[in-house]
């Protein structure tokens, strides 16, 4: 694990988008810092250190999945949400508890691609630019002799005798082809080729358009994701099997060369290293975030047309004890994984919970709900404070929005009230009511120039101020 950070500055990354709630932030600091912790003791003992994983409990809208996701991406981990609703138990039609698993490594994979095609970039992009090079220039033509055919059956005749994949067989060339492969380079061409080249390296031809073949997009099959439930990958057994279809597409340069970088970098890498490096950054580092947990916790309203509630516990809970899941990309462990859970709880309480799922969600932390002070501070502190974002939205119009002081202590108001006289949704009201605090500026801003802005308290309260007032209305529209 590169670049610690400790839990202090886990939670002063978080108070930049997150506004209180610093229990729950302080826990998930700890229990993240705790897998440096274990990874530094001696290697007998790493395996019996299991993950305290969380129960985050709070209504909607206080922050809890913002935290986790946040969490995440500050230390660059595997992540992934899933909702326990979308769960049945085994026997039932649905998606079964083990595909969250695959799930987080597939976020892993794409990790690692990323940074391993990032690493190679530079070098790839040099060779595709001279690829790009002859494609703009290119050389005269030979012409075909009239047995070429038959020169091209023999030749993938004797590559079926030679070859040990039929891919490689069928279409040698692969997209790989020269483009100076059936042509001559003259001096004049060399020469035009250099003035290019120059021009492609200052960025003029970025928009010049370039005819490029490519391999045709993989359809989505549905499938795969079928046979994924059962730890195979038929979409790569498919793929070395037939060979895959060039096309030929005409793009701006620009576009052309991430294309081909894509598929020169996929060809360059090696993925059985990549696969098993993401089979271990999930078993270290892997979280795994499941909302609406509170759902799943039957209490007294278990009814005998449902499917098991008690059920999908019962599935859940061999994957967080820690057990071996099999994926495309091989068996994982679950031992390590942290696992944090989230739900309201209104209608029920954790102690409904099967108790050897409880057991193994030992910290528990409350999250408060938000007051009207919270609720200006949202609007105004993190680094994507709302608005800041309609700031920055309108500005593509030539308009320069501003919020009083007095405006943003007007719409936390209204959304504060909002959520005590109907249902609480927390923060997520601040939205509601800013989108139709701005709705005319927002549509008539690409048709007027209408420069300087200002958002007023006078301004909210003529906007939403009568909505908000009628109880009955308010519930529809805000």
């Amino acid at each position: 694990m590169d670049n610690i950070l400790t839990p202090k500055e886990i939670v002063a990354q978080l108070d930049n988008y997150i506004i209180g709630q610093t229990d729950a932030k302080k826990a998930v600091a700890i229990a993240l810092y705790n897998r440096y912790r274990r990874m530094q003791v001696p290697e007998k003992l790493q395996q019996e250190i299991t993950p305290k994983n969380l129960l985050m409990i709070g209504p909607t809208g206080v922050g809890k999945t913002e935290i986790a996701r946040r969490l995440a991406k500050i230390v660059k981990a595997p992540f992934v949400k899933v909702e326990a609703t979308k769960f049945t138990e085994v026997g039932y039609v649905g998606r079964d508890v083990e595909s969250m698993v695959r799930d987080l490594v597939d976020v892993a994979v794409a990790m690692e691609e990323k940074e391993k095609v990032d690493e190679i970039r530079p070098e790839v992009r040099r060779d595709v630019d001279k690829k790009l090079v002859k494609l703009l220039v290119p050389g005269i033509k030979k012409e075909r002799k009239e047995n070429n055919n038959n020169m091209d059956f023999m030749s993938m005749l004797n590559n079926l005798q030679n070859s040990t994949n039929l891919q490689d067989a069928l279409n040698p060339q692969n997209g790989d082809e020269d483009p100076d492969s059936n042509a001559d380079v003259t001096d004049a061409v060399r020469d035009q080729r250099l003035s290019v080249k120059e021009q492609l390296d200052k960025g003029l031809l970025e928009d010049h358009e370039v005819t490029v073949k490519v391999e045709e997009s993989r359809k989505v099959n549905p499938m795969n994701d079928q046979m994924a439930q059962m730890g195979m990958d038929m979409s790569s057994v498919m793929d070395s099997l037939v060979p895959k279809k060039m096309i030929t597409r005409t793009l701006p340069v620009k576009d052309a060369r991430e294309l081909l970088i894509q598929q020169e970098s996929d060809k360059r890498v090696d993925h059985d290293e990549i696969y098993q490096s993401a089979i271990e950054r999930t078993q270290n580092n892997g979280i795994i975030f499941i909302d609406e947990f509170d759902k799943i916790a039957a209490g007294n309203k278990k009814t005998s047309g449902e499917v098991s509630r008690e059920g999908v516990q019962r599935d859940i809970l061999p994957i967080v004890e820690g057990s071996q899941i099999n994926t495309k990309y091989g068996a994982v462990n679950t031992d390590h994984i942290l696992f944090i859970a989230s739900g309201a709880f209104a209608e029920n309480k954790p102690s409904d919970l099967i108790a050897e799922l409880q057991g193994r969600f030992p910290i528990r932390v409350e999250l408060n709900d938000l007051t009207q002070e919270d609720f200006i501070q949202i609007l105004t502190r993190p680094d994507n404070a709302l608005t800041k974002q309609y700031v920055a939205l309108t500005r593509v119009d030539g308009i320069h929005l501003t919020f009083t002081k007095e405006s943003v202590e007007e719409i936390a108001k209204i959304a504060y009230n909002l959520n005590n006289t109907n249902q609480n949704i927390g923060a997520r009201r601040l939205a509601t009511v800013l989108e139709k605090i701005l709705a005319d500026i927002l549509y008539e801003g690409p048709d007027m120039q209408m420069g300087d802005i200002t958002i007023t308290r006078e301004y909210v309260k003529e906007q939403v101020g009568k909505i908000a007032d009628d109880q009955d209305l308010s519930r529809y529209i805000l």
